[in-house]
């Protein structure tokens, strides 16, 4: 395997009166091909740092290089286009738009993204939705569908651009437990048979046990061992 993405001291700290460090100091690498969890107790900066991770957030200080690059120097329309091109989010609230079938909200990366013509990313978004269980579904508005379809459709839209690396924050967090069991073989699949690299950050355990490996955050800290760099 090869690095895919990899952290160098990153730190975030909310300025203000008494600042407040969210991210301390965090040094790793991510795979390509790996399906990593981020776990630890509620605020110790999980979520903080896979924003981060996602060019969400602006490191305090620190180096984030993903693919090859430094992201360090990126301006505001490099980081979107970036996230865009190269990165796929899955949040524990899936965010579809209510007034959009299925099939408009997995092709709107795409059309915004303009690397293909409108009939191949209708095609796509076709496929994507067939390949996670819904055909049948795509002219559906998300209300009409469950919630465990509504996190299969945000996972489509997130594959929508051939992303290298989804990045996934409590994906199963508002789900019941047949619904977060496949859409962690879901994710899970898409590392080990497609080669897309996953980061999620959760606290469901049987989540975590399925990653190849977990990251553990303490205070902001990374408190389990990683590779030598």
């Amino acid at each position: 395997m090869t690095v895919l993405l990899q952290a160098i001291e990153l730190t975030r700290v909310l300025p203000g009166d008494v600042p407040v460090t969210l991210v301390d100091r965090v040094s790793l690498q991510i795979e390509r091909g790996e399906f990593v969890s981020i776990v630890g107790p509620s605020g110790s900066g999980k979520s903080s740092l896979l924003y981060l991770l996602g060019l969400l957030d602006r490191p305090t200080s620190g180096r984030l290089i993903l693919d090859g690059v430094d992201t360090a120097g990126f301006s505001e329309d490099r980081l979107a286009d970036t996230r865009l091109a190269k990165l796929g989010f899955v949040f524990q609230f899936h965010f579809l738009l209510p007034e959009f079938s299925l099939l408009d909200n997995v092709a709107l990366p795409m059309r915004r993204l303009r690397r293909w013509s409108e009939a191949e990313i209708e095609a796509r978004a076709l496929a994507r939705l067939g390949e996670l269980g819904l055909a049948g579904h795509e002219r559906k508005l998300p209300q009409a569908i469950s919630g465990g379809q509504r996190q299969r459709v945000a996972i489509a839209r997130a594959l929508a651009n051939e992303p290298l690396l989804i990045l996934a924050d409590e994906p199963t967090g508002n789900l019941d437990t047949a619904a977060s069991a496949n859409v962690r073989a879901i994710l899970r699949e898409l590392c080990h048979r497609q080669g897309t690299t996953v980061v999620t950050v959760t606290h469901d355990t049987g989540f975590a046990a399925a990653a190849d490996r977990c990251i553990t955050l303490v205070d902001g800290h990374v408190v389990t061992p990683e590779p030598s760099q």
